[in-house]
């Protein structure tokens, strides 16, 4: 019998070990299953499926979520990032004990993008090879508020 392993969608490795996707679903735990993951940082304001949350689990891989407020701010209204979420996310992809890890979102491209991006400035890279990454995952769906916020993003606050 063959096995599939099949991505989930928007899936791409940003560095070794540190991957990044849209919502995991079953048809992908076997693609899962190979990148011997330690931690998945979801950073998706909904929850995830309890058939997603047995699975890591059972393959003992930490779930670890950004940090949400409980007021309505003008970022999370326009879905976008809040400073302190991305803050939140960028202290779990820089410490080396969470490694492999795998950074998603429910589609994989503006919220994760995001992150993304601000991690990119704190490596140097310069906007524009940012911004032609950020726009090769959100194709037609760029949000250009996200992209002002990783302009904008200091990268002496991490």
């Amino acid at each position: 019998m063959s096995s599939y392993f099949v991505p989930p969608l928007n899936y791409g490795m940003v560095e070794y070990d540190l991957t990044r996707s849209g919502v995991v679903h079953q048809l992908n735990f076997p693609f899962l299953e190979r990148l011997n993951l330690r931690t998945v940082l979801y950073l998706s304001q909904d929850e995830p499926s309890q058939q997603f949350l047995s699975f890591l689990d059972e393959q003992g891989i930490h779930f670890r979520r950004t940090h949400q407020s409980s007021s309505t701010t003008a970022a999370e209204t326009t879905g976008s990032l809040s400073e302190a979420q991305v803050l939140s996310a960028l202290e779990v992809i820089l410490r080396p004990e969470n490694y492999p890890l795998h950074v998603m979102c429910k589609q994989g491209r503006n919220t994760t993008g995001t992150v993304i991006g601000c991690l990119r400035k704190l490596q140097r890279w310069n906007l524009t090879s940012i911004f032609e990454e950020h726009r090769r995952y959100t194709t037609s769906k760029v949000r250009i508020l996200n992209e002002q916020f990783i302009e904008m993003f200091d990268a002496n606050s991490v």
